[in-house]
């Protein structure tokens, strides 16, 4: 039994003044590739991190939600669930209160529970601290209500909950990550149809590792540029007379580009969608034939993309890959939503001593905060523990 897991529980009985009925955990998630493309339609390629958040949970028949963070602090929360609304909460709340939401309004039996929270998923890094939030409770209010819903319908439900309930314009591929990551794999996932394959990447085998250097810039999904971008890309598969920028196929790129005109925006926009599924694609095929430190380049083509033509990057994540590449690693790029958060660097195990020290050094001398640097494990889904 895990610190954690013993921490949410002894945490529960304090606050609830009784044993929890079971425990949860579910994780953050690192996207090795395939950034903004979920919202449109294509490819995405997420693995789990060993950070997880973890709630205590039992059932109510009074239609309270009471929920209590240890992070937060603070007194218990509580809430009706006939109150429950969008747009009605900005705190740390609204992640659990939405996915009960969102559970009732797909007409699922939730009358109501007290939930104790612990996380250790960095907030504001890039890495789904929120989504993690969202899976770990529609799990554990699928167990106690006997819901029976897959691991793609609680992803979707939690989505939804964070989309209108939070009012954070995200895609699909965070809590299915969160909800469906198996240990030692990425998850490839095709956000179109949701169909899912676990690709083998156990880096350690092959004696290698792959560091997240969280910035530790904060950055926030539901601000105006995230959405912008999204309306950009809306823009661009209406321009072209698609469903969405999933159906520009890559060799009919220079083709679709042309038909776009002078709007410059758009045409970043579609080019950075089209060829990032592309990227996927490649990392795929290379794992598959052992090829895996070949997708180190790929890797930082990808960055490229992000930073000139999709413009979420920032110097803090230019200067991570930058330094990182410079230094040999063998490819690097920014990961998650943008506007700050975490850089993934792929590296022979050997040069992560050095490669860490070169990354942080080069922080000091641009006057940027110290960053986190931690090791990123293929690590399981959503759980019970308890």
């Amino acid at each position: 039994m895990g610190a954690q897991q013993v921490q949410v529980g002894d945490g529960f009985a304090a606050r609830y003044g009784a044993a929890p009925e079971g425990v949860w955990a579910a994780p953050g998630r690192v996207n090795l590739i395939g950034e903004h493309t979920d919202y449109n339609d294509g490819f995405v390629m997420p693995f789990a991190l060993p950070q997880q958040a973890v709630a205590a949970v039992s059932r109510r028949d009074d239609g309270l939600l009471r929920l209590h963070s240890a992070e937060a602090g603070g007194d218990v929360v509580e809430l009706r669930l006939d109150a429950l609304a969008p747009g009605s909460d900005d705190a740390w709340t609204a992640y659990p209160a939405g996915v009960v939401w969102a559970l009732r309004e797909a007409g699922h039996p939730v009358t109501g529970a007290d939930v104790h929270l612990s996380s250790t998923v960095p907030t504001g890094a890039g890495l789904s601290s929120s989504a993690a939030l969202e899976v770990v409770i529609a799990l554990a209010l699928d167990d106690l209500y006997g819901l029976g819903l897959p691991g793609w319908r609680l992803a979707r439900l939690c989505q939804r909950a964070e989309n209108v309930y939070v009012g954070a314009p995200t895609g699909i591929m965070d809590q299915t990550a969160s909800a469906c990551c198996a240990s030692g794999h990425a998850l490839f996932l095709d956000s179109r149809d949701l169909s899912q394959r676990q690709i083998p990447f156990d880096l350690a085998a092959e004696g290698l590792r792959l560091l997240v250097v969280d910035t530790r810039v904060q950055h926030a999904h539901s601000g105006g540029e995230y959405g912008r971008r999204r309306a950009g890309c809306e823009k661009g598969a209406a321009l072209l007379g698609v469903d969405a920028l999933r159906d520009i196929p890559y060799d009919g790129l220079d083709a679709a580009l042309a038909r776009l005109g002078d709007d410059e925006e758009v045409v970043r926009l579609v080019r950075h969608v089209v060829t990032e599924n592309h990227r996927v694609e490649r990392v795929v095929d290379l794992l598959r034939s052992g090829g895996t430190r070949a997708i180190g380049p790929v890797l930082t083509e990808g960055h490229a993309s992000l930073r000139d033509d999709f413009r979420v990057s920032c110097p803090e994540l230019d200067l991570a890959v930058g330094t990182a590449n410079a230094a040999g690693a063998l490819g690097a790029r920014m990961t998650g939503g943008g506007f700050g958060g975490s850089a993934i660097v792929l590296a022979e195990a050997a040069d992560v001593p050095a490669l860490t020290g070169t990354i942080e050094r080069a922080f000091a001398e641009a006057s940027f905060t110290r960053p986190r640097v931690f090791e990123a494990v293929p690590s399981p889904g959503a759980r019970r523990l308890a």
